[in-house]
């Protein structure tokens, strides 16, 4: 059997498409899979990362501004929309899949559009709380639709297969105990360790956050933290701690680019401080973590903070805003929280009720079955 699995722009996106790949690998390892991604994005270099072929089509997104650049950028997106459609259906009828399934982002359009055109069996998962653009233009035409929260269903009433299957997590998420992941990271069973991470590329928001709340915790031992500043961020946040003779050691921190053993971090976590991306929210639901959450102001219609508060109100996170404090109050915040270890004990049972910890296989099972159709 042939699968093909469309998903851009971002890990929330791509992750879950990469764990349906190695599923339908596991199950079928004779298949072939051919993932089709945005030229010049992420999943052009992580989707390879696990051993599956990707091919790039020419997508860019839609501006939300009203200037004449924002004009021609959007004039530009649909000739490449256009431009990538032909690209796509010429893909589609050389590699003759069985079934497609996007898993979000701009470069999911041409490809389930032309999928469907072709009749081939088209499958869209949309994991965040409100769909975007994408999945409101495609959802009346695609076979089938998985939506991560039962809360989401009033937007796809014209659906004809609407399935609430939560969001796929990676595999890996469940292999550690708390107990084991601290002992593995060299870290006290007894002191707390607070994990904070803001997406692949970072925040510069919470990056000057952190800059700013590390002289607040010279000599502290109140708790472990393990900061994630993002690719983009790195350098400056290294320089301006180094400028201003911080060295996160003497805080009890640990900055670093990026969190590459994430399951093994995030199991040793007592709380986690973090965007509101919906597969961030699915791993720390299955994993059952407290979050404090600072939704991203910088997505379409505020999607991160509906998503964030959908936990709130499931009493498994707090959520705070940007501009809502500074580096000082933010730490009275995770201070706060810590300091109630029952409190802590009930927002993560809360987190963990949202999960739904056989997403993977509801999605790779439909998969199969319209494919066999």
């Amino acid at each position: 059997m042939r699968f093909v699995l469309t998903c851009g722009g971002t890990a929330g996106h791509i992750n879950p498409a990469i764990a349906v790949a190695q599923r339908l690998r596991e199950l079928l390892p004779d298949c072939e899979i051919l993932f089709l991604g945005a030229e010049g994005k992420m999943e052009m270099d992580l989707v390879p990362r696990d051993g599956f072929p990707i091919r790039p089509l020419h997508v860019t997104n839609l501006s939300r501004g009203h200037h004449l650049a924002d004009v021609g950028h959007n004039l530009a997106t649909m000739k490449n929309v256009i431009e990538s459609g032909h690209e796509a259906r010429r893909i589609l009828k050389e590699f003759r899949p069985d079934a497609v399934l996007g898993t979000g982002g701009y470069v999911c359009y041409p490809v389930l559009h032309e999928a469907s055109r072709l009749g081939i069996p088209t499958l869209l998962h949309e994991s965040n709380a409100v769909p975007g653009l994408t999945t409101r233009l495609l959802s009346e035409h695609v076979s089938c639709v998985f939506i991560g929260y039962d809360e989401s269903r009033q937007y796809y009433s014209k659906v004809s297969d609407l399935r609430v299957s939560g969001t796929p997590v990676r595999g890996g998420f469940g292999l550690y105990t708390r107990e084991q992941a601290k002992a593995e990271l060299g870290l006290s069973p007894d002191m707390p360790l607070v994990v904070s991470m803001w997406g692949s590329l970072g925040s510069g928001h919470m990056n000057e956050t952190l800059v700013k709340m590390l002289p607040l915790m010279r000599g502290q031992r109140d708790f472990c933290l393990i900061h994630a500043t993002g690719s983009y961020y790195h350098r400056d946040v290294t320089e301006k701690l180094k400028k201003s003779g911080v060295d996160p050691r003497d805080c009890n921190a640990d900055v670093r680019e990026y969190i590459f053993d994430s399951a093994r971090v995030l199991a040793a976590a007592d709380l986690v401080l973090c965007r509101a991306g919906a597969s961030t929210l699915a791993e720390l639901s299955s994993m059952g973590k407290p979050a404090l959450i600072v939704p991203s102001p910088n997505v379409t219609n505020h999607h991160q903070e509906k998503n964030a508060r959908l936990v709130e109100r499931a009493g498994g996170a707090r959520v705070l805003l940007e501009g809502e404090f500074d580096a000082g109050s933010f730490l009275a915040e995770i201070r706060k929280l810590l300091s109630d270890p029952e409190g802590l004990r009930n927002m993560s049972a809360r987190i963990r009720e949202l999960s739904v910890p056989d997403a993977l296989d509801q999605i790779v099972d439909a998969v199969l079955e319209y494919a066999r159709k």
